[in-house]
């Protein structure tokens, strides 16, 4: 038994040391590093990133500057920019706005301290347009005139309850009260009118002319003509004429006077009897023409005076 443990423990000695010979055998030694290689950049390349790093830098504090210059000199701020406000009903502007693109808004309204003014150097045109994006209304202010297109339009008072005056392709309607014409030359109609009452202003005189055609009113229950405080005149180069197809001609005055009416041939001579004469009878032709004969005791009227034939 003790010679078995002894044998054991020799065999393990010399396995151990066939182990350590074995180790020994196989052991490499690591070859020597004498040459050092070193990490990082240098020369031309640490210029150059540092030129860059400079180059970043400076780019860096010219952006930083020129966006404090805008934010200051156009006024940014938390409500807006400038004279151009955000709140939640919109956009407010104060000052004068130029825009050089079309503007397309639902309202626009001023202060109510203060005009709104729309300015162009040719002219300021509004549109309005409906769902489809066709043309439904236009106004444009111009160097020359002021046009409107649409299909009606309304004049309304302050209020906006009474309409003042409206036109559309048919009529145009005049709803005001009074419609007053001041014009040195008055008004120039090139039709027909229809009004209820003509009238000029306190003492001024109310004129109607036809230059190079016919005057004609006319009404189916009848045409007043009346100066309540002074002469009526009618004048005609030719001839004037009053006709009633189914009534009467009725001058009604304190003195009815035909002036300039031709004298009768009841004489040799007109001149000896227009100069004795004072008295004189009104005849009147056939044909309607009314002209003067010296008064007698009796009827001095001739049928074949020569007035008579040449009427």
């Amino acid at each position: 038994m003790e010679q078995s443990a002894t044998l054991d423990i020799e065999t393990l000695k010399i396995t151990q040391e066939q182990f350590i010979l074995a180790s020994q055998s196989l052991h490499l030694q690591r070859p020597g590093c004498d040459a050092v290689y070193p990490v990082g950049l240098y020369g031309w390349r640490k210029r150059c990133l540092y030129f860059f790093l400079l180059l970043l830098l400076v780019t860096m504090i010219v952006n930083l500057a020129l966006t404090v210059w805008i934010i200051k000199v156009m006024n940014f701020s938390v409500d807006g920019m400038g004279n151009l406000k955000l709140n939640q009903d919109g956009i407010r502007m104060e000052g004068i706005s130029e825009f050089l693109l079309p503007l397309y808004v639902n309202e626009i309204q001023s202060r109510r301290d203060s005009l709104l003014v729309l300015r162009s150097d040719k002219n300021v045109t509004l549109n309005a347009r409906n769902e489809q994006g066709l043309l439904t209304g236009q106004l444009t202010v111009g160097p020359e005139a002021v046009e409107a297109q649409c299909q009606r339009l309304e004049v309304r008072s302050r209020d906006g309850g009474t309409l003042l005056f409206t036109a559309d392709e048919e009529e145009v309607i005049m709803a005001a009260e009074k419609f007053t014409v001041t014009g040195s030359e008055g008004a120039v109609f090139g039709h027909s009118v229809e009004t209820p009452l003509i009238q000029a202003r306190a003492s001024e005189d109310l004129k109607l002319e036809s230059p190079t055609r016919t005057l004609t009113m006319e009404a189916p229950r009848g045409v007043e003509v009346s100066a309540a405080e002074g002469s009526l005149k009618v004048s005609g180069r030719k001839d004037l004429r009053l006709e009633s197809t189914e009534g009467e001609i009725l001058l009604d005055a304190n003195a009815v006077q035909f002036g300039g009416l031709p004298l009768g041939t009841y004489t040799a001579s007109p001149r000896q009897a227009s100069q004795e004469q004072t008295v004189y009878e009104v005849c009147v032709c056939p044909s309607g023409k009314i002209y003067l004969s010296p008064a007698e005791s009796s009827s001095t009227c001739q049928a074949m005076s020569n007035i008579c034939l040449w009427s």
